[in-house]
């Protein structure tokens, strides 16, 4: 409260119905079929309302488009379901996207669900005295709005300590993928979670053939490969590529699964040592 009235951090926060003192709070969620922003768009949905209800039905659409592994009861008394990507990283980006936003600005906090990546864009700019790079290594806890922060911080959506980046990108290599990108475009500032730890930037650095990038981006877009497919599309024999195929296997991009004319490969579950 402020000479006996309620502040806009307690508007945002607590207020029944937010939208009606400012028009910029909704946050927008967007589903594509590919790796680019082209229409149709899958699916997307506006979200508004208080701060802790758009964060939660943001991480909610996310996780609904992801893929997911339910484990089995015997594991304990509920069947655990493990993400792709993790579920604290996720809910970590949208956050502090809320968090750390500019509310003077006319944007809209915007999360983007691709094929191969999720993208949480945010209407500001870091402080001056942080850079992307600075996000990657142990940090102070700045906020930009901090009357927001301290009420989602005693309701455990954050931490105050400058651990969230750090803990995203232990938490993404944990899981076998590429650590998060940190970035400013123009007036928005950009946080890039790779779905999928076969990204450009990994091919690139794998030192393979030409040939052999046709197939691993076959295995991209459909999520398996057969040696057919491969001969068709890179017009080789079948000695070759099974010699191709042993070398992705040898580096560690592919294993194979099935035997004999059943036999198809797929994506290695994690990322090998480059």
């Amino acid at each position: 409260m402020r000479d006996g009235k309620p502040t806009n951090s307690a508007i945002l926060l607590f207020g029944k119905n937010p939208n009606t003192f400012f028009s910029n709070i909704q946050l927008h969620c967007f589903h594509f079929f590919g790796t680019e922003k082209r229409k149709p768009i899958a699916s997307q949905q506006p979200y508004e309302g208080r701060l802790s209800d758009i964060i939660d039905q943001a991480e909610e659409f996310v996780l609904g488009k992801i893929d997911r592994r339910v484990g089995v009861r015997s594991e304990g008394t509920q069947a655990s379901v493990e993400f792709e990507v993790p579920r604290e990283v996720i809910s970590e980006a949208i956050v502090n996207a809320v968090v750390h936003r500019d509310y003077n600005s006319n944007g809209f906090v915007q999360v983007f669900v691709f094929a191969d990546r999720i993208e949480v864009w945010n209407p500001g700019r870091l402080p001056s005295c942080l850079t992307p790079e600075l996000l990657k290594l142990p940090h102070a806890s700045l906020p930009r709005n901090p009357l927001i922060a301290e009420p989602l911080f005693r309701i455990q959506y954050i931490e105050k300590a400058g651990t969230g980046t750090t803990d995203m990108i232990e938490d993404c290599l944990k899981a076998g993928l590429p650590e998060p990108k940190f970035e400013q475009s123009g007036p928005s500032f950009v946080v890039t979670i790779w779905r999928d730890w076969l990204t450009d930037q990994v091919i690139e650095q794998l030192d393979l053939s030409d040939r052999e990038k046709v197939g691993v981006n076959i295995l991209r877009l459909k999520g398996k490969l057969t040696s057919a497919q491969y001969q068709q599309e890179t017009n080789v024999s079948r000695q070759t590529a099974s010699r191709d195929f042993d070398n992705l296997v040898k580096k560690g991009v592919i294993e194979r699964c099935g035997e004999k004319k059943s036999t198809f490969y797929v994506k290695r579950r994690s990322m090998p040592q480059i």
